[in-house]
This record gives C-alpha cells, structure tokens and sequence, in this order.
C-alpha cells in the first residue's frame, strides 16, 4: 500500500487515480495518526502551492515521516513535495525537513515565471541505472509548474535536469528518496511510467 499524504495541497485525486491505474493500490492519510496506523510500503508527497504553506501543514506528519524516512520505508516528492525534502526555500522563512542538503531558489529573471508546461529531461550519465526512470529517454517530455528549484548540495544526488533559464534539478535520489519537480500524474504515458516504475520498486 502506498499512502499520498493529504495536507491540503496536492492533487490528491489525480495522483491517487494514477497510481490506481499502475496498480499501486494508493490510500489517502489526512492526519498523522493514519499515518503511523497505515502500515504503508511506500508514501507519496504530492502538492501545489507555496513552500511556506506546505511546510504548516505538514508539520503535524513530521515525526511519522521521519520514522518512515529512518526506517528504509521508499518516499517519493513531487513538485512541492521534492522542495519541502531540502533545508530551506527563498520563497519562506519556514525551515525545510532537510532530508536533503541544499536549498530551493527562484527560478532565474529572463524567463516567464512559473514554468508551466512541458519541458524535457536529460539524464545524468552516471544515473543512467535509476530504476525510477528505467524506460525513460533524453528529450522525453514532462509537465511543470513551478517558480522555484531545487539546489543539492551534493550534485551525486540529481538524477535528471531540465533547462529553463537554468540547468535544473528534476529528478533526485538518494537511498529510499525519491522527488520529481514535475507532475508525473499530469505527464502522459511518459509520467505513468515513472509511477508505474516506483510502484515496481516499492514491491
């Protein structure tokens, strides 16, 4: 069982009827006592909106996302839910969970903000092995909404990039976390597929 967790800004019925569709039998937690009872293979961190919002409304998961992060248990972000992963954000005061090193920085001037719409990834030659994008290629196309991007500290853990103004983390891992800037559930076959392919491994 996978759990989305519903803090009041995902798109919590399109990623769970997405990953429905891959057969990663989703369950939607609302509060942090579901969360610990859930029992969950893996959890999913959708969301829109800002960073500052998001890390409020997170904070009552903490401590269970912080058991299930210790404990091996596969956690993937997307778009806000990858930025709430890093330390801190320009968008807000409010502190990250700082799973990740780095911080979250607004998208360069010259370009229009937010990026919203398609735009391709290029994956990193030494990351060519990821099992979340196996079946994924250079030049395929994902879905983008966001004003902001994530900034590793340690460039090891970015998996995939995309170029808007910027070359751009996309995709990141590291051990059992996974985030992705982009809308996997708004991304087409290409975007299944990486849900499909978290899914495999969470099994």
């Amino acid at each position: 069982m996978i759990a989305i967790i519903d803090y009041g800004m995902g798109n919590l019925r399109s990623i769970h009827n997405a990953l429905a569709k891959v057969d990663g039998n989703p369950v939607i937690v609302s509060d942090s006592k579901s969360l610990s009872d859930a029992d969950a293979d893996a959890v999913v961190i959708p969301g829109v909106g800002s960073f500052g919002d998001a890390m409020r409304n997170l904070d009552p998961f903490s401590d269970g996302l912080f058991d299930l992060v210790d404990s091996g248990t596969p956690l993937l972000g997307i778009c806000i839910g990858m930025q709430v992963l890093f330390d801190k954000s320009e968008e807000s005061d409010a502190a990250g969970f700082g799973i990740l090193a780095g911080d979250v920085i607004r998208l360069p001037g010259g370009v229009k903000i937010p990026q919203m719409g398609w735009n391709e990834l290029t994956i990193r030659q030494d990351n060519r092995d990821s099992d979340l994008l196996a079946g994924i290629n250079d030049g395929d196309f994902f879905y983008f909404v966001h004003s902001y991007y994530c900034v590793p500290e340690d460039e090891r853990v970015i998996t995939a990039t995309t170029d808007y103004g910027v070359d751009m983390a996309a995709v990141v891992e590291k051990d059992n976390i996974h985030a992705v800037q982009f809308h996997p559930e708004k991304s087409s076959k290409k975007g299944l597929l990486i849900l499909k392919n978290f899914v495999e491994m969470v099994k």
